[in-house]
């Protein structure tokens, strides 16, 4: 039994190398979020989510474009790009200096020992 639990876990440490890109930043941010919410997002970051990833990303894009609508908003636009920035090069780099401005500017967001109740 235990060679399975031993698979298992590195079948899950794996998983969590290959996440957002191999980025430890954005893997913390994900981690502060809700439980349901960080579920569905490391979901969508795994390697094998690309196919519901990208048509995800555009349509979130799209929804931010069409912001002036009911339900709609601007907050799509950023999420869909930064679901597409995992297979897009282009906007991985850019996704990177977001990163790096919020390791300078908002290191709490980053600090895994805050609850997400403490934020200042």
């Amino acid at each position: 039994m235990t060679t399975t639990s031993d698979e298992r876990t590195t079948g899950a440490e794996r998983a969590a190398s290959q996440m957002a890109g191999g980025d430890p930043r954005l893997d913390r941010l994900v981690h502060r979020l809700p439980p349901r919410v960080g579920d569905t997002v490391t979901y969508l970051l795994k390697p094998s989510s690309r196919w519901v990833r990208i048509p995800s990303g555009a349509l979130l894009i799209v929804g931010g474009v069409l912001s002036f609508l009911p339900i709609l908003g601007v907050w799509m636009l950023p999420l869909g790009l930064a679901l597409l920035a995992e297979d897009v090069p282009a906007l991985r780099s850019s996704r990177s200096k977001v990163l790096d401005w919020v390791e300078r500017r908002k290191p709490h967001w980053l600090d895994p020992s805050l609850s997400k109740n403490e934020r200042s």
